[in-house]
């Protein structure tokens, strides 16, 4: 099974939604930005199902974007999401 070869990057993209989950929950930052960034990591959790390698740069990028403080404003939630 071609999937059997990922087992360590599932491992590894796994625990690190994991520890963003946690990280998001208790940044100190206004509620409709938690969801925002809630909102991403579960459309990065679901995109694991069906691309593992996409949703781990998904990830990475997201990680990067919090540690330096980028958050994304309502706007941009919307737009990622295709409704605006």
């Amino acid at each position: 099974m071609e999937r059997d070869g990922q087992l360590p990057l599932y491992d590894l993209v796994a625990a690190r939604l994991k520890d963003a989950h946690t990280m998001v929950r208790t940044l100190q930052v206004p509620q409709d930005v938690r969801a925002a960034l809630a909102r991403r990591l579960l459309a990065i959790t679901a995109a694991s199902k069906h691309d593992l390698a996409g949703a781990a740069r998904r990830l990475d990028r997201l990680m990067e974007d919090i540690g330096k403080g980028r958050f994304p404003t309502e706007q941009e939630d919307r737009c990622a999401q295709g409704s605006a």
